[in-house]
């Protein structure tokens, strides 16, 4: 995370183009990018979200159909929702629909769910989050053992709404086959014991959360950032003092859960050498798991990029970056936007310096992934209106915006516009706003 003012927390991908971002001309990355799904590390949570649309049925295909139904980076209409057994989620010719109990009409546009790849979970409410719109996030640093519970409560809780009771849950368990029950028994099992989790029980008491990816720690220098920063909790970051120990250091994350690493790269203190970037790059790699990079700074980008990094946490702001960098980021790297992060609103010099340059890495074909890094100030909770707008001063049109905010396979939460979508650059962003999180719960009146 960080702030205007350099003073605040740091913290990955999925398709669109592989990251799941705007991408003009998107995608090489695919390849390259292979590793940055949606919920990559993270099945358990996927599972139990998906499962969410079939409450009360264990194993039933449910449908769902609406006015219109924004797929594939355009609005369609004549389109339903196939809720798949395993709770994917594909658009099919509406007439495909059978009616009845296993569809539900909504008014208005469903479209992949919303995410927001850059948020800090101890810093804020995210239960709130989610009521605003926002069906997944990616934690980019924080305390592993705090994070994983609240991850698992997550799931755990899209797990009971899909049961919708205890009752349908007892009788899912019981027609599940027994490999299937096995993790949810095991996540139980951990959780009954976490002391973490007796504090989630009295923070979030029966409120619904979004799905979390999370990276774990940040991966820093000796003494590097953010470990000099106050709402840095301790056990937030995790120093790697040699390229030998970045192994350890990744094994540590992943064991732990993280679907992605997070590094730092922060010139207002020491900084990791590129050697030992490097082996954490590698390390992580091998294990099929991304690296996001906090750059901040001159030559950090450079550096994030020569190290083979696959995303930025941030839209580079401390400098315009030159053209040739540019090219070079465009073509093997994402960059989640946090532009809103400067100013907040009000006019900023690092923000013009952020937009300007993320309008010229998707000129060159750079994949954007919409980020808030939410907990860094008053930023609003759930979908932010104004970082939607800066991603347009950027050049983003609406559906851009929208690839930049969802992921184009293996959907396992569907978001609802109850109004109708409207692409209008002018009304885009306010209509967005007012997105919910479709789930077993949300069943409106038929159309």
């Amino acid at each position: 995370m960080t702030t205007a003012d350099d003073t605040s927390p740091a913290p990955a991908p999925a398709p669109g183009g592989c990251c799941g971002g705007s991408a003009k001309g998107a995608c090489g990355l695919a390849a390259r990018l292979a590793a940055c799904t949606p919920d990559a590390g993270s099945a358990a949570g996927s599972t139990a979200s998906a499962a969410a649309f079939s409450a009360g049925s264990a194993r039933r295909i449910e449908w769902l159909l609406a006015d219109s139904v924004w797929w594939g980076g355009r609005l369609r209409s004549g389109v339903a929702l196939r809720v798949a057994p395993d709770g994917v989620v594909k658009p099919v010719p509406a007439e495909l629909a059978p009616g009845g109990p296993d569809t539900r009409r909504f008014p208005g546009t469903l479209l992949p769910g919303l995410v927001d790849a850059h948020v800090h979970s101890a810093l804020v409410d995210v239960g709130t989050v989610r009521a605003g719109g926002i069906a997944a996030v990616w934690d980019l640093g924080g305390v592993p053992a705090a994070v994983r519970a609240l991850a698992e409560r997550a799931a755990a809780a899209a797990e009971q709404t899909r049961s919708g009771a205890v009752a349908a849950a007892d009788q899912a368990e019981r027609a599940a086959p027994a490999a299937e029950q096995a993790p949810s028994r095991a996540v139980a099992a951990d959780r009954a014991e976490s002391p973490a989790d007796a504090g989630l029980a009295a923070r979030y008491p029966a409120v619904k959360l979004p799905r979390i990816r999370y990276a774990g720690p940040f991966l820093i220098a000796p003494g590097g950032y953010p470990s000099d920063r106050s709402w840095a909790a301790a056990g937030s970051w995790r120093e790697v003092r040699s390229a030998a120990d970045a192994g350890a250091a990744v094994a540590e994350a992943h064991s732990a859960g993280a679907g992605l690493i997070k590094v730092t790269a922060h010139t207002g203190g020491p900084q990791l050498p590129e050697p030992t970037l490097r082996a954490l790059v590698d390390a992580a790699h091998a294990a099929g798991l991304p690296v996001v990079v906090h750059a901040e700074g001159p030559g950090t980008v450079a550096a994030a990029l020569a190290a083979g990094a696959d995303l930025l946490a941030h839209t580079p702001w401390t400098e315009r970056i030159d053209d040739a960098l540019l090219r070079a980021c465009a073509a093997r790297m994402c960059w989640i936007s946090t532009l809103d992060i400067h100013g907040w609103g009000e006019p900023d010099p690092a923000r013009e310096i952020a937009v300007d340059n993320l309008r010229r890495f998707r000129e060159y074909g750079g994949t954007i992934r919409y980020g808030t890094d939410l907990g860094n100030g008053p930023l609003p909770p759930g979908v932010n209106v104004r970082e939607i707008r800066a991603l347009q001063s950027a050049g983003l049109p609406p559906d851009d915006v929208l690839l930049a905010m969802t992921d184009s396979d293996s959907i396992t939460e569907i978001s609802w516009v109850p109004g109708g979508l409207d692409l209008d650059p002018e009304r885009f962003a306010d209509i967005l706003a007012t997105a919910r999180v479709v789930d077993a719960d949300v069943r409106p009146a038929a159309l």
